[in-house]
């Protein structure tokens, strides 16, 4: 393969060499009075092509060998959205320069150079660009750009978009009821570092650790075997090494997705990046019934809360309540009244007072 590639250079350079010397001397350009013949152009090519293929050829293919290895390893590790961009760049880059070219087009043998020399440059520097940008490209940027009409289907196409979900909701269990009543739309995405690590979390000396991590892979078969929205294991690598939560956003970002979580830090993150998510706690917390200062409800005391003379029970859907003066009926029901409500990232809390105590 080596030898060959480096004869083919040889005969380029010996082409090249003779037709750049049959210009020179047609156009006489050193001024010599006597007829060139033919085959001296041709002996020179000749006698060029073989110093190349002697002293040149064997490091300039080693060396082009390993650039071709190098670039073939890199588009490999390239995902889809990466690749696409980066030919777009180098056509752009293309016509750009062929545009520019038709201005040296009158300039003869100088002028083809120029050109090639700006289709060389420009299709470089629109792969450039193209690389740089690719995190600022996405896939409703282009249907601004390219098909504005498209742009008020935004609001209409969004919610079938791809769902990527991370560990913590698998192991949660309730996207499974949340996508068997359908509010949650489109592809359900499992990226593969999400399924290893659930693997992990399951193969864990720790047995709390364990049952979680089998949890979640029960949840992911119910998933794929009851419901009747497509679900994809998609294989996703990065060039660098990063945390599970980065290469989800990285993901997400890469195929326009949501990030279906439950995770508060990785929904800030999120937020910060710009990339979309579905938040469970948050849905919760959204649908659960209002409760409004002065309403009365009818509680069972569990037990004592922090402060003196608290007592603490709890709503159907978890919802906390500190009862004030309701450590004195541990285990009876009672009926309370509203003070206040307090609303915190990890949910809701229902300040009361015994009703006696209240009126």
């Amino acid at each position: 393969m080596k030898r060959l590639v480096e004869i083919i250079m040889s005969l380029i350079v010996m082409a090249a060499s003779y037709a750049l010397l049959h210009i020179l001397f047609i156009s006489n350009f050193f001024q010599w009075h006597i007829s060139m013949p033919f085959y001296v152009p041709m002996g020179l090519a000749v006698f060029t092509g073989l110093i190349f293929y002697l002293i040149l050829s064997s490091p300039l293919t080693e060396m082009m060998l390993k650039r071709l290895s190098q670039t073939e390893e890199r588009l490999t590790k390239m995902n889809v959205k990466e690749l696409a961009l980066t030919i777009l760049g180098c056509v752009v880059g293309l016509i750009i320069a062929n545009l520019i070219g038709i201005a040296f087009s009158g300039f003869g043998a100088i002028g083809t150079f120029i050109v090639v020399l700006l289709n060389l440059l420009f299709g470089f520097l629109g792969i450039r660009v193209a690389r740089r940008k690719k995190d600022e490209f996405n896939v409703k940027s282009l249907q601004k750009m390219i098909i504005p009409a498209l742009a008020p289907q935004e609001k209409i196409s969004v919610y079938g978009q791809p769902k990527i979900l991370d560990t913590s909701v698998i192991i949660d269990g309730r996207i499974l009821d949340l996508l068997q009543t359908g509010f949650i739309e489109g592809k359900i995405i499992i990226p593969n570092f999400v399924l290893e690590e659930l693997r992990h979390i399951a193969d864990s000396a720790d047995g709390l650790k364990r049952n979680r991590g089998r949890r979640g892979l029960d949840i992911l078969n119910e998933i794929q075997k009851q419901l009747a929205v497509p679900v994809e294991i998609k294989e996703y690598s990065t060039k660098q090494s990063m945390e599970v939560d980065s290469m989800l956003l990285k993901m997400a970002e890469s195929l326009d997705a949501f990030v279906v979580t439950n995770d508060y830090n990785l929904n800030k993150v999120a937020e910060f990046q710009g990339v979309r998510v579905l938040n469970i706690n948050e849905l919760a917390n959204a649908i659960k019934p209002v409760v409004l200062p002065g309403e009365e409800m009818q509680v069972t005391i569990i037990k004592a809360g922090k402060e003196m003379g608290q007592g603490i029970a709890y709503l159907n859907d978890g919802t906390m309540i500190v009862v004030d003066g309701g450590n004195k009926f541990i285990g009876e029901t009672k009926n309370v009244v509203v003070t206040s409500v307090l609303q915190t990232a990890a949910g809701r809390m229902i300040f009361t007072k015994m009703v006696a105590a209240a009126s």
